[in-house]
């Protein structure tokens, strides 16, 4: 497997591999590392159809290499060939999807979502479906129905979540780029904790139709890379306006965007770069990653770059505006997996009651559960009053003067997450644990704005990737992947595996 699309590209266009290779190489690992003792568990499935698929694209390059249209093709479907990881709540046509829940089980999709039509017109092709907290409620990808994903750098630690399981595969070079979801970091966090870029586009800019939906004012499709060139090119194809969602937006810059290049000298020293005050608390967070922030500050101030310290109280009612919502929107979006009409049956013929239970109980995990009726107890008024209604008002509040800080700066700058990855279990079982995770993360989804993370290190005990994460403003998306060029071209290698 090539690292990069780019290097992927020139040795199609060469000849030096062939698509097919690529697809079968993938299948190779991906048996070899389900046999394995302790296997990585990245892959839910790989498609049977993929080999097919590899094949006509095969032969469309050597048809247009004979009639000298090569450069055309490559212009017209330029990831023609080149396969991907796919998370399991992203429909692909006549493919299971399950988003790691017994409760799908056998579930396939009847049509592609909109990110994956795109891709596919694009000549790229679907490798298979990526393991996922179930529903994608997690931060560790521990809640599956398909057990945990591990980390490739260290398989006794977890690979983050939700979208570990592309997060583990593109780390792992088994993929060499995967798509994700978001909701309050599940691109991001497991990015950082595997040591590759994540990005969490602006809500709005890749339609969510065909993504099975958690909390719908949140969710977001993200993309996974090794550099910032393999997120740009999948970027600039995917987004626009979707007809089909009618929350879609065009991206501006999007020429850009595809052909990405770091910032100059000059446009790194006119940068003006906010740190939240609050993000600077260092109770909780491991001592490492303070460092490694500190090193980044200081990498940007080497460029010339001006940095403020900028206050925002209401930053730390992030967490809790975060779950007030998506929980209730999440309660809201499962009832429709109720047995009747999606997903697997239990029933015993008691009657529509009982079926709607016995299927419920027995089709979500402990922490779906958990979610579901912590969101009916927050959307219930007669026992929580009006604690939406000012989940939602704490979130507009972000929103604003997340939206003045960027009136004034062009980025803000802050760790991932408080911790590099941890071992597995150790917090499996301690949820508000695992919530705080996503302390660094939420702000961004609740205000909608853009955010990638970089790899930034590695902890000094166990050597386990941290990462950084760049925000700007709504559709800025060019401004932060340029910025992360200039941040790979200076650390390349940072936290991510050895090539192989």
């Amino acid at each position: 497997m090539f690292y990069t699309i780019k290097e992927t590209r020139e040795a199609l266009k060469s000849g030096k591999i062939t698509s097919k290779e690529l697809v079968e190489s993938a299948k190779k690992t991906y048996e070899a590392d389900a046999s394995a003792a302790i296997p990585l568990n990245a892959f839910i499935e790989l498609y049977e159809d993929s080999v097919a698929k590899a094949e006509a694209a095969d032969k469309e390059i050597a048809d247009a290499k004979a009639a000298g249209t090569l450069n055309k093709l490559f212009e017209e479907k330029p990831l023609i060939g080149i396969p991907f990881a796919n998370k399991d709540n992203i429909s692909s046509k006549g493919h299971r999807l399950t988003c790691g829940s017994k409760i799908l089980e056998g579930y396939v999709a009847p049509y592609n979502a909109t990110v994956i039509n795109r891709l596919e017109a694009a000549g790229a092709i679907v490798l298979g479906r990526c393991n996922q907290d179930e529903f994608a409620m997690g931060s560790s990808t521990e809640y599956s129905s398909y057990g945990a994903t591990r980390n490739p750098i260290n398989r006794e630690f977890v690979s983050g979540g939700s979208s570990g399981g592309s997060a583990a595969a593109v780390a792992a070079n088994q993929a060499l780029f995967g798509l994700g979801t978001e909701t309050g970091g599940s691109v991001r966090l497991p990015a950082s904790y595997c040591g590759i870029y994540g990005l969490k586009p602006t809500y709005g800019t890749l339609s969510r139709w065909g993504v099975v939906a958690y909390g719908s004012s949140l969710d977001q499709v993200g993309i996974l890379g090794h550099t910032p060139a393999d997120i740009a090119e999948p970027l600039a194809l995917m987004a626009g306006v979707d007809m089909y969602d009618d929350t879609s937006a065009d991206l501006p810059n999007v020429d850009v965007i595809k052909n990405l290049k770091a910032l100059s000298a000059d446009e790194l020293k006119a940068l003006k770069i906010a740190i939240p005050k609050q993000f600077l608390k260092t109770e909780g967070a491991d001592p490492d990653v303070v460092k490694s922030f500190a090193e980044t500050r200081a990498w940007f101030e080497s460029k010339g770059a001006k940095i403020e310290e900028v206050d925002l109280p209401i930053l730390d009612a992030s967490i809790a505006s975060y779950y007030v919502i998506a929980l209730s929107e999440a309660a809201s979006n499962l009832s429709r997996f109720d047995g009747i009409r999606y997903g697997n049956r239990i029933d015993n013929g008691k009657g529509y009651d009982e079926l709607y239970v016995d299927t419920r109980s027995n089709g979500f995990g402990p922490e779906v559960k958990r979610r579901i009726v912590i969101g009916n107890y927050v959307l219930s008024e007669q026992f929580s009053g009006d604690t939406y209604k000012k989940g939602m008002t704490v979130r507009a509040r972000i929103q604003r003067e997340v939206a003045a800080v960027f009136e004034k700066y062009d980025i803000i700058l802050c760790p991932t997450c408080p911790t590099a990855a941890f071992k597995l279990g150790s917090k499996v079982d301690d949820p508000l644990e695992m919530y705080l995770s996503d302390l660094y993360t939420t702000f961004v989804n609740l205000a909608r704005i853009p955010s990638i993370n970089v790899p930034a290190g590695k902890t000094s005990k166990d050597g386990m990737p941290i990462g950084m994460q760049f925000a700007g403003k709504m559709f800025n998306e060019s401004l932060i992947l340029r910025l992360a060029q200039n941040w790979e071209e200076d650390h390349a290698g940072c936290g991510v595996p050895v090539k192989e």
